[in-house]
């Protein structure tokens, strides 16, 4: 084996060592060599015994010029496998900071250091709409992005890429936390007075029903997907198989569920049930005013002439007008959702039924997420705990 071992002169008369060794196939099947070159021969049969026993483990990383960007793209490529097409372009739009300031970056290259000062950068002047460009993004926008690019890289590792994961430890500073916390303003989702004003504000509105789907726990999209076929009135019961969901704000996508558990049967309160006969009957006297001007979808969510609402307009041109008109805050439609899922914890709907309202798989995950207790839910509390002091102050 040492005679493979070549010994060159260089220019400058320094005297070096050399070999090449067969590192293998490509994942195109090409074959590789790798050239090895060190001061001694002892380095250099060191440096290929190295590199032959990684290549019997199959743990060897092969030299790529491959950056950030491309496995990027690439990672993507492969996720679409799994995920629908709107979850895609979220993940692509949460990793455009990685891309504007990594991507130019060899994969091999990439540090833990470069991946800290992104995320420092992000934090301290990553905003690019919605408020200053340049100035501070929100904590948990960046905590995401880090989540999607730490995902991407562990990928990485695992198909040989790279030896390790940069972004494994890389967090945003608990300074920056703090910071966040005392600063960025979080829109609460209504307490129970709010729901109830809007729903009593809304009662003579066309789009009544539909809201009241939005307050009773349903997705903005399954409202929007729901069918009159998903509808049983004489049950009182509505199925959630179809979601109208967007992409980038514009483009109207119509899918499954986005999981198995978001496909489910729910009961109809009394209130909503009532209020979907008025609708359907409503709409009824609308298509023969019509005539053949009226789009018969079969979709529960249509204007006048039987036109789909999408989730925009149903969120920006109807709900948002409706909250100011009756002077309430502005909230998401979704944060009706966690309303209603806090109002149905606190009065005593157990956990798996609550999760199974929601459709979700996870019960932690629908308790973590959703159920949020204000200051008035935790009053009930401060009474248990007056009956205590009154216990010990009469004892």
């Amino acid at each position: 084996m040492s005679d493979s071992i070549k010994k060159i002169t260089l220019r400058n008369g320094k005297t070096r060592y050399r070999t090449v060794v067969d590192a293998g196939r490509d994942e195109n099947g090409k074959r590789v060599q790798l050239t090895i070159t060190r001061d001694t021969k002892t380095e250099v049969k060191e440096e290929r015994a190295r590199i032959l026993h990684q290549k019997s483990a199959r743990t060897l990383v092969l030299p790529s010029k491959i950056t950030v960007a491309e496995w990027l793209d690439e990672w993507l490529r492969m996720k679409a496998r799994d995920i629908e097409a709107t979850s895609i372009h979220g993940y692509r739009k949460s990793l455009i900071h990685i891309y504007s300031i990594l991507g130019h970056v060899r994969l091999q290259e990439l540090t833990e250091d470069m991946v800290r000062d992104c995320v420092d950068h992000m934090v301290s002047r990553g905003r690019r709409s919605g408020g200053k460009p340049g100035t501070r993004l929100a904590v948990s926008t960046v905590q995401h992005t880090i989540d999607r690019f730490r995902q991407a890289l562990a990928r990485a590792v695992t198909r040989k890429l790279i030896t390790e994961n940069p972004a494994k430890y890389v967090r945003v500073s608990l300074e920056d936390k703090k910071t966040d916390r005392r600063e960025r303003r979080r829109v609460r989702p209504w307490n129970v007075a709010e729901v109830q004003t809007f729903v009593k504000g809304i009662e003579d509105d066309r789009l009544h029903a539909p809201l009241l789907l939005s307050l009773m726990g349903l997705r903005p999209a399954e409202v929007c997907g729901l069918r009159w076929s998903d509808v049983d009135l004489t049950l009182g019961t509505l199925e959630t198989a179809i979601t109208r969901t967007m992409v980038a704000n514009k483009t109207v996508i119509e899918k499954d569920t986005k999981t198995e558990a978001g496909e489910r049967v729910l009961p109809l309160p009394q209130v909503v049930w009532e209020a979907l006969r008025k609708f359907k009957a409503r709409q009824a006297a609308e298509k023969l005013a019509a005539g053949e001007a009226y789009t018969d979808s079969g979709l529960v969510v249509v204007d006048e002439l039987g036109v789909p609402v999408n989730t925009r307009q149903l969120r920006e041109q109807h709900a948002y007008r409706l909250m100011a008109s009756l002077g309430l805050r502005k909230v998401r439609l979704y944060d009706a959702r966690h309303s209603c899922l806090t109002y149905l914890a606190n009065n005593g709907v157990l956990d798996h039924i609550l999760a199974a309202w929601a459709g979700h798989t996870n019960v932690s995950f629908t308790k973590k997420k959703y159920v949020h207790p204000d200051v008035e839910d935790l009053r009930a509390a401060a009474e248990v705990w007056d009956g205590f002091h009154g216990g010990a102050l009469s004892s």
